[in-house]
């Protein structure tokens, strides 16, 4: 990742009296104001790989790590600054990003034998952006604020697409006072970034929308395979469907009967899309 944070706001207003702990105060301002700092981004899957290029295009320094070596050879190969652990990105970065499949993935990152925790930098600001359980998001930023720094949770909608394109939608949950320094991130690699409130609070609103998003999706194979077997052209269905009262986010972007749309994972095998297991979870 490599970039100048791009300030938004003033200096005196980013570092406007905060109610966070006044030990960390000035490290938050001092990283708030920061130029050309690296950035950590821990995560490189099909939705981390993307939103980590896209701070990369945006001139952010970035150092990454996955579990996956695999995953970090092509950031290596840009010069971007790999490394061996959590810990290691944590030593090296005040911000960073996590993206990971689960709540025990994130558990395991932050506060592992080589997690975020053992390292981090008093006054660091890390954002999640993994889907996992808002009581987790909790847990998590308890543990980060006994080591001075700040624990924001964000995490996004729109697919793997949309983070290719740079317009995830991301719901960020934490300190207020912090949500403008998370913005100037999340902004190189979303559209729409939507402060919720208190830690945990991001994770509600991304169940709640996947939740509707589940049923969505299933109405919507349902409705096209009853079409099909009735003798029903595909296309023709999804056209009619998306003219009509049924039209949904599933039917008009990201139709799930292979032929119906080009770009999405049901054109492609059904590989890069989001699966089941991280639905149910």
């Amino acid at each position: 990742m490599a970039a100048a944070l791009i300030l938004r706001g003033s200096a005196s207003f980013l570092c406007k009296p905060r109610t966070v702990h006044t030990a960390s105060l000035a490290l938050v301002c001092s990283r708030a104001m920061a130029s050309k700092t690296p950035v950590g981004f821990i995560g490189l899957g099909n939705m981390g790989n993307p939103m980590a290029k896209n701070l990369v295009k945006q001139g952010y320094p970035v150092i990454a790590y996955d579990v996956f070596p695999e995953a970090c050879k092509e950031f290596q190969d840009s010069g971007a600054q790999v490394t061996d652990s959590p810990a290691d990105v944590a030593e090296r970065a005040d911000r960073i990003i996590t993206m990971l499949p689960s709540s025990p993935n994130a558990v395991e990152v932050y506060m592992g034998a080589n997690g975020i925790l053992k390292k981090v930098k008093k006054g660091s600001l890390l954002i999640d952006s993994s889907t996992i359980d808002p009581a987790v998001s909790k847990e998590l930023a308890k543990a980060v604020e006994k080591m001075g720094a700040v624990f924001m949770d964000a995490p996004v909608s729109g697919g793997v697409g949309a983070a290719r394109a740079g317009n995830l939608t991301f719901m960020v949950g934490g300190v207020e006072q912090e949500f403008d320094a998370a913005k100037e991130l999340l902004t190189c690699m979303g559209s729409n970034v939507v402060y919720c409130g208190e830690v945990g609070t991001g994770q509600a609103a991304k169940i709640c929308n996947n939740m509707l998003l589940a049923i969505s999706m299933i109405g919507t194979a349902e409705a096209m395979n009853l079409g099909i077997r009735l003798g029903l052209d595909p296309k023709l269905l999804a056209k009619i469907l998306n003219m009509s009262s049924g039209r949904c986010w599933s039917s008009d972007t990201y139709n799930p009967v292979p032929g119906v749309m080009e770009g999405v994972p049901s054109a492609n095998n059904y590989q890069g899309g989001f699966g089941t297991t991280l639905m149910a979870k």
